[in-house]
């Protein structure tokens, strides 16, 4: 496809977004190598935005990589955006939206673009990230700084620590309209327990709500880096089209489709190497984002101003017919095998680099090397001075690894939880049960770990066994996690054979960690374990009666004496606790409830009969595990893996993908949405993604009639 601003497919309906992340504008600006790449690099990614002449740029945060950046940097920043965003060109799209909500920390609460004292041709707005974030008292950040200057709109701010309300930016060209969502960067772990709360509210347009493109902006860790120091991609809304992520140094860029909340993602990555690692190699791209009505082409643009890097990794271990640890000589065997890997990607880098004249000459190199297994390290300082000349980061070429010795299985079969457990009386206080089951699956063998449930609902499942005595929660969670296992395959209409079972098992189970559904289908299980508990009481109290009714009347009128009264204990005495079955029983259903079958022997009193346990309260957990299996589940029966499930034959391998357009269910001027599952009768709108070499096809061509429905 041509990227011309004369482009017969550019017309007055089609929006033009250029997206850029993560430019870290300022990064080792005093290094004499690579001081001035970020400018270089945002220089190239401005000049883009021009040539293919693009309505506004949408920036994913990061812009600086300092919080408080040099005047070095703001100088180089706003000389380019002065260069390349101002100037006479008409602005072709229009607000719709309160301006003064979407940028209500501004002093000027209102778009550059109609400020009567400036004159742009380019808006740029961009959300920003953690390394450019508000500090300080005032709560100010680089961006107010150009926002104030006119020459960036700075929008997804959110100045509360409870909840988030994302109100949106309305765009409209002609006839297409795009509701643009941002997010800043707030911490993850803060921003995961807003989302677990409810307390994230995305608000949507009040007419015809169905009409608009919905695209979010969002500067969080998208990939798992602990618990809940990430944004899962399941807790964004499913109404939404395209999510643009930043934070991800990775370039990832071509849309990657969410099979749960049916949108795509675009993570443009990092346009300067910040880390040598193996995520910073891949070739680093911008993108050219084109929306008509509720379609959308995504064109990929190399950036060629990005300094080489290139990454290889050495096992020693592997080499061993080349090197023995206990040769008097292989420390310098090492090393020249070192060297020759070294000289063989500069020259790769040399090949890379013919005939573009805009990349930088010194290309990057790390050489990690894990010398585990009885191997040493040679002198890193005395090696890296052979490329000094010829490399950018001469000082950190070699890097050497060493990873830990792999324990016995027995050892690894065998979790010591009586170790565990013997800690300090005020650790083990401190211990929860969720998060021993954690720690176990954490250390267990790969066929012990779990394939169906996810560890936090299992955590919470043992833990109402253990705390409340709720026998019957472990085998209500596995029960009810089957029902909506089944049902999703049976939705899914997943073709039977085991392998592809397996794999929808275990992304639908996936799908649900960490997540506010999670939390619900627990719920749902120990409600009822509850209601169950209570059924097997009242038959046990209807069986008791009939069989001892008579025998407790002639011990009551026995030798004439009263029944002593029932004790009266401080605190939470046993038979004043509402968490024994026995207890329950008499305080819900009166008096006889909870009595075992057997006739009580004459002489003791009415009060010891809550003394008295059911025999099945007493089983281990173990044993309410092998319970599953051997009772018969309530609801839908379960079904083994020779089940014949049809699929409809819909292959993904055409570059037109299908999305449904959600029906308008709200009708207040910004309605809070929820995470509600999709109507089964939707629309579809055609999504088509193009690579840099291809052709130049209809971006907006309607994809093939063949439906596809929508799961959670």
């Amino acid at each position: 496809m041509t990227s011309s601003s004369g482009n017969t497919l550019d017309d007055e309906d089609t929006l033009k977004i250029l997206i850029a992340t993560d430019i870290h504008l300022g990064y080792l600006e005093k290094d004499a190598i690579r001081g001035n790449d970020t400018y270089v690099t945002f220089d190239e990614i401005l000049k883009h935005a021009k040539q293919n002449d693009v309505d506004f740029i949408l920036l994913g945060g990061d812009l600086f990589h300092d919080n408080k950046p040099s005047r070095k940097s703001l100088h180089n920043c706003i000389e380019l955006l002065r260069k390349y965003c101002m100037g006479d060109k008409p602005i072709t799209f229009e607000i719709l939206s309160d301006q003064a909500v979407n940028f209500s920390t501004s002093k000027f609460p209102w778009v550059n673009y109609q400020d009567e004292n400036l004159n742009i041709s380019i808006p740029v707005f961009s959300v920003h990230g953690n390394h450019d974030d508000p500090t300080g008292a005032d709560g100010l950040c680089a961006l107010d700084v150009l926002s104030c200057a006119g020459l960036v709109n700075h929008f997804g701010r959110s100045r509360s620590v409870e909840k988030v309300e994302v109100s949106p930016v309305l765009l409209q060209k002609g006839s297409t309209r795009i509701a643009m969502y941002g997010i800043g960067s707030i911490p993850d772990e803060r921003l995961y327990r807003m989302f677990l709360n409810n307390q994230v509210t995305m608000l949507r347009p009040r007419e015809d709500e169905s009409s608009w493109f919905n695209l979010l902006v969002v500067h969080q860790n998208r990939s798992k880096h602990g618990a809940t120091n990430y944004i899962p991609e399941q807790f964004l809304d499913d109404f939404l089209d395209l999510v643009v992520w930043g934070h991800e140094h990775e370039c990832r860029i071509d849309p990657e489709r969410n099979e749960q909340r049916l949108f795509y993602i675009t993570q443009p990555g990092s346009s300067v190497v910040t880390s040598l690692s193996p995520g910073e190699a891949v070739k680093k791209h911008i993108g050219l984002l084109r929306v008509k009505g509720r379609k959308m082409n995504l064109e990929k643009i190399p950036l060629q101003t990005v300094r080489q890097f290139f990454i290889q990794d050495v096992v020693l271990r592997d080499h061993l017919n080349l090197f023995n640890p206990d040769h008097p000589k292989v420390t310098q065997k090492i090393e020249a095998f070192c060297q020759e890997k070294v000289e063989e990607m500069l020259d790769e880098a040399e090949r890379d680099r013919l005939g573009n004249p805009q990349m930088p000459e010194k290309p990057l190199i790390r050489l990690r090397v894990d010398y585990t297994g009885g191997f040493e390290a040679f002198n890193v300082m005395r090696f890296n001075q052979k490329f000094v000349d010829r490399l950018a980061n001469p000082k950190d070429v070699v890097h050497f690894v060493r990873h830990r010795e792999c324990k016995d299985a027995k050892d690894e079969e065998n979790i010591n939880f009586d170790e565990l457990l013997s800690r300090a009386s005020a650790e083990v206080m401190q211990l929860r049960v969720e998060d021993l089951v954690k720690q176990y699956f954490a250390t267990a063998e790969k066929n012990m770990q779990l394939s169906l449930l996810t560890e936090q609902g299992m955590g919470k499942a043992v833990q109402e066994f253990v705390d409340k005595e709720e026998r019957d929660a472990i085998e209500e969670l596995i029960n009810y996690q089957l029902e909506k296992t089944q049902h999703h395959l049976k939705e899914r209409r997943v073709e039977a054979v085991e392998e592809k079972i397996d794999e929808e098992i275990r992304r639908f189970r996936d799908s649900k960690m960490n997540t506010v559904e999670e939390d619900e289908e627990v719920k749902e299980a120990i409600s009822r374990a509850k209601a169950h508990r209570t059924q097997e009481d009242r038959d046990s109290v209807a069986g008791d009666l009939d069989i001892s009714e008579e025998a407790d009347v002639a011990m009551d009128s026995d030798d004439g004496f009263p029944a002593p009264p029932p004790a009266r204990g401080r605190g939470r005495g046993r038979a004043s606790s509402a968490r024994g079955a026995s207890s329950r029983g008499a305080s819900r259903r009166g008096r006889g409830a909870g009595i075992p079958s057997e006739p009580r022997p004459a002489g003791r009193g009415r009060a010891q009969k809550t003394a008295l346990a059911s025999p099945t309260k007493n089983r281990s957990i173990m044993d309410a595990f092998q319970a599953v299996s051997q009772r018969p589940s309530r609801g839908t029966a379960p079904k083994s893996y020779t089940e014949q499930i049809d699929i409809d034959d819909d292959s993904d391998e055409d570059v037109s993908f299908a999305k449904p357009s959600r029906p308008t269910q709200r009708t207040s001027a910004m309605a809070s949405t929820s995470r509600s599952s999709q109507s089964q009768s939707q629309s579809y709108k055609g999504v088509f993604f193009e690579d840099d070499d291809e052709d130049e096809p209809d971006p907006f061509k309607s994809s093939t009639s063949s439906s596809r429905r929508g799961q959670r």
